[in-house]
């Protein structure tokens, strides 16, 4: 199944169905305009719209319906750094990983992990 690159504000409502689980638009409301004011209309009409693009699905067995995320958070996060690395770097996974390290502090924890990774992709240690 094609995943739909979803905006910003989609990623939000994502973001907050991913932390929490299934749930309502009230809901969804209420944690976004913990960040910033969004009308509970706009929510309403996203999630709608979501809804229509397969990104979630709604529950309506009941009077409220209980919307849930359709699409994986590791998938979708597949989806954006694949097209990001397409597009900033031309497909360079290492020259991504080096801007990425060069430009922020990563942790000796981190520094772990990621020698970890690279010593299973080598087949090793």
């Amino acid at each position: 199944m094609k995943i739909s690159k979803p905006t910003d504000a989609e990623l939000e409502i994502l973001q907050v169905l991913w932390q929490h689980g299934s749930n309502t638009v009230r809901f969804v409301n209420e944690q976004l305009n913990e960040k910033k004011e969004t009308g509970y209309t706009t929510t309403l009409k996203l999630m709608q719209i979501m809804h229509g693009k397969e990104m979630l699905t709604r529950n309506d067995s009941n009077r409220t319906h209980i919307y849930d995320a359709a699409v994986s958070e590791h998938d979708i996060q597949k989806e954006l750094v694949d097209k990001f690395l397409d597009t900033a770097f031309r497909g360079s996974a290492s020259k991504l990983v080096m801007h990425a390290l060069g430009s922020s502090q990563t942790s000796k924890e981190e520094l772990d992990q990621i020698r970890q990774l690279l010593d299973q992709l080598e087949g090793g240690k």
